[in-house]
C-alpha cells in the first residue's frame, strides 16, 4: 500500500431511551439551560414564529412525539459559523436503526439566539430531514459574530428540543488572551457510567476536543448493567446507528454536548479495533467486504456528529482531517490516523522509510499548515501515542505496533518539523491512561533537545475504574526518561492556554463502575511559551 488516500468507488459498496447515570449536583443555571430536561415551557423560552411554524404544527410532523431523545450538539466553530446537530429518534433503539421515525421527509426548524430565553433571535431556518440519513440534522449557521456565545434549539411539529449553548471562534488574527478547552477519548458504554462527562458539562470551556473511540463496536455486556445493544459486534448500517443512538441516549453525555461546541475525530472502535485503511484487524476479510463495513460505520458516525458538509462521507471515504483557528493564539490541526495508514507490522519492519500513518496528502497538508501558521500555539489533535514508548526492561525493545512507533520514520519527520514551529503541543487519546511526555529530538538520547510536549489523556470510561499505576509503569518510566507522568484513573484533561503559558489539569474520578464519583485534579503541568517541555508538575 502506498498510504496515499485514494477514493474508493461508491458503486462497489451497496449496501426505548436508556436511563443515564444519576445527576451529581443540584441543578445549576447551565444544567437548566442545556440539560436534557430543561423544565421551562415553550412560552418561557420564546416562540418559533412565522407561517412555516403554523404549517408545521398541522403537518404530519406534529404526530411525532418526543423526537429529541438524543439531545443536541454543536461543533467545529469558525469565526462566523458553527454546526448545529440533532437527530429525530422517538424510539432510538428501534431494531431497524431508523429511531422510530416514519419513512418520509420531516421538516425541522432551528433557532439561534443571543440569550437563553430566545428573546434576541440571531438566525432561524428550516431544514428537511431525510429517511436515508436517519433524520439527522446538520445546520451550518453563518453570519454570526466572532468569539460570541449563542444558544440554539430545534422544533419538530409541536415538540421543542433541549437548549444548547455554543461559541464561535475569535476573528482571524485577533488577539486572544485565553482559550480554555478539554480533550477526552474512549467512552465505552459498558465499562462505566458517564460521571466524567457530567463533570465536564460543568466546566467553563470554549471547546471540547474528542480524540476517538466515541462508541465501541463490540458485543460486550459489561458487569454494571449497561450492556451493548445489539448484544453482538456491529457490522451493518442499522447496527452502527443503534450503537450510536445507545451512547447518545445517555443524559450526561447529552449535557456535555449541549454545554460547548465539540471538535471530533474517530479512532478505531467507531469501526473495528485496530483497523487500517481497507484492512480489518485480523486481515482475513477481503478489502471490498471491509470497505462495505467502513461505509456503514462512516455514515452512522457522520449522522451522529456535529460535523460540516465537508466531512460528509462519500461511500467508504470521509475527509476528517481539518484545521480550526482561534485568533492569534491557537491553531488546532485535527488528524486522521486510521484511514490512510499502512497496515501494522512487526517491530523488525517498523523502520521502513516508506511506511505512513497519515498518507501522503494528509502529511503534506499538516506540514504546510504548520509552516504557514501564525498562531502562538500549534496543537496536533490526534489519536495514538506519538512519542517513543518502550515497554521492555533492559536492552530489549517492545513498542506498540498500533502507535506512531510502528511508523517511526514518518513520526520523526513530523517531529523534526514541529521543532521549527511555535510552541507545538501534541494531544493524544487511545491508551486509557494519562501521560505527560517530552518530545525529544532523539528519543534514544535523553540529553537531546526537547522540541515539543505530548499530553496524553485517559479514557472517559474504557478500562473500568482504573488504578493509579500498573506495576509495569515503573519499567516505562525507567526505560523512557522523556515520560514524566503516568496515571490510569478515568477523566479528561482541562487546558487553559494564554500567550505566555499552557496549563493542563489532569482531572480524574476514582470510579465509574457506579454513578456519583467526585472529580479531583490529579496533577497540573505547565508549559511556558518559547520553552518546550513541562516546567511544573504536581503529582498530588
Amino acid at each position: 500500500m502506498s498510504g496515499t488516500p485514494t477514493p474508493h468507488s461508491p458503486a462497489l459498496l451497496t449496501s426505548p431511551v436508556l436511563a443515564s447515570s444519576a445527576p451529581l449536583h443540584a441543578a445549576t443555571r447551565r444544567q437548566l439551560l442545556v440539560g436534557g430536561a430543561v423544565g421551562l415551557s415553550a412560552a418561557a423560552l420564546g416562540t418559533f414564529g412565522g407561517a412555516q411554524a403554523l404549517a408545521d404544527t398541522t403537518s404530519r410532523a406534529s404526530r411525532i412525539a418526543e423526537p429529541f431523545t438524543l439531545g443536541v450538539a454543536s461543533g467545529d466553530p469558525l469565526p462566523d459559523s458553527v454546526v448545529l446537530w440533532t437527530r429525530l429518534a422517538p424510539r432510538p433503539l428501534a431494531d431497524d436503526g431508523h429511531g422510530g421515525m416514519p419513512d418520509w421527509r420531516v421538516p425541522v426548524q432551528w433557532q439561534v439566539s443571543e440569550d437563553e430565553r430566545f428573546r434576541r433571535i440571531t438566525a432561524t431556518g428550516t431544514v428537511v430531514t431525510e429517511p436515508d440519513q436517519a433524520h439527522a440534522v446538520h445546520v451550518e449557521v453563518e453570519g454570526l459574530r466572532p468569539g460570541a456565545e449563542y444558544f440554539y434549539r430545534f422544533r419538530c411539529g409541536r415538540e421543542i428540543s433541549p437548549v444548547g449553548r455554543t461559541r464561535t471562534a475569535p476573528a482571524p488574527g485577533a488577539r486572544v488572551d485565553r482559550f480554555a478547552f478539554a480533550f477526552a477519548s474512549c467512552q465505552s458504554y459498558t465499562s462505566g457510567y458517564y460521571t466524567a462527562q457530567a463533570h465536564l458539562a460543568q466546566e467553563d470551556l470554549d471547546l471540547v476536543a474528542f480524540l476517538g473511540d466515541y462508541i465501541y463496536e463490540t458485543g460486550d455486556q459489561g458487569e454494571i448493567g449497561r450492556g451493548h445493544h445489539p448484544p453482538r459486534e456491529i457490522r451493518t448500517l442499522a447496527e452502527y446507528r443503534l450503537r450510536h443512538a445507545q451512547y447518545k441516549s445517555d443524559g450526561d453525555l447529552q449535557a456535555a454536548h449541549a454545554a460547548f461546541p465539540w471538535a471530533v475525530v474517530f479512532d478505531d472502535h467507531e469501526l473495528e479495533n485496530n483497523w487500517a485503511d481497507d484492512h480489518s484487524e485480523d486481515g482475513d476479510v477481503p478489502p471490498e467486504e471491509f470497505l462495505r463495513r467502513r461505509q456503514a460505520a462512516f455514515q452512522a458516525y457522520y449522522e451522529h456528529m456535529p460535523l460540516r458538509r465537508a466531512q460528509r462521507p462519500t461511500g467508504p471515504d470521509l475527509r476528517l482531517y481539518r484545521r480550526l483557528r482561534f485568533g492569534d493564539l491557537v491553531d488546532m490541526h485535527l488528524l486522521d490516523t486510521r484511514q490512510y495508514r499502512d497496515v501494522q507490522v512487526p517491530d523488525v519492519d517498523r523502520g521502513d522509510p516508506n511506511r505512513t500513518l497519515l498518507g501522503v496528502e494528509q502529511r503534506r497538508w499538516l506540514l504546510d499548515g504548520l509552516t504557514d501558521s501564525q498562531a502562538r500555539w500549534n496543537v496536533l489533535a490526534q489519536q495514538v501515542f506519538f512519542s517513543q514508548r518502550d515497554f521492555a526492561d533492559g536492552d530489549a525493545v517492545n513498542v506498540s505496533n498500533d502507535a506512531w512507533d510502528n511508523y517511526r520514520v514518518e513520526r520523526d519527520r513530523v517531529r523534526d518539523h514541529l521543532a521549527t514551529v511555535d510552541n507545538p503541543v501534541v494531544i493524544t487519546g487511545d491508551v486509557h491512561a494519562n501521560y505527560v511526555v517530552d518530545v525529544k529530538a532523539d528519543f534514544d538520547d535523553p540529553t537531546s533537545a526537547t522540541v515539543a510536549t505530548e499530553l496524553v489523556g485517559t479514557s472517559f470510561t474504557s478500562g473500568r475504574d482504573g488504578v493509579e499505576q500498573n506495576p509495569t509503569d515503573a519499567i516505562q518510566l525507567r526505560e523512557n526518561p522523556h515520560i514524566h507522568f503516568i496515571n490510569r484513573r478515568r477523566g479528561y484533561v482541562r487546558n487553559v492556554v494564554t500567550p505566555t503559558a499552557w496549563t493542563a489539569d489532569y482531572r480524574v474520578v476514582d470510579y465509574v463502575s457506579a454513578p456519583g464519583a467526585p472529580i479531583t485534579d490529579r496533577a497540573r503541568f505547565v508549559i511556558d511559551a518559547g520553552t518546550p517541555g513541562v516546567r511544573a508538575r504536581n503529582r498530588g
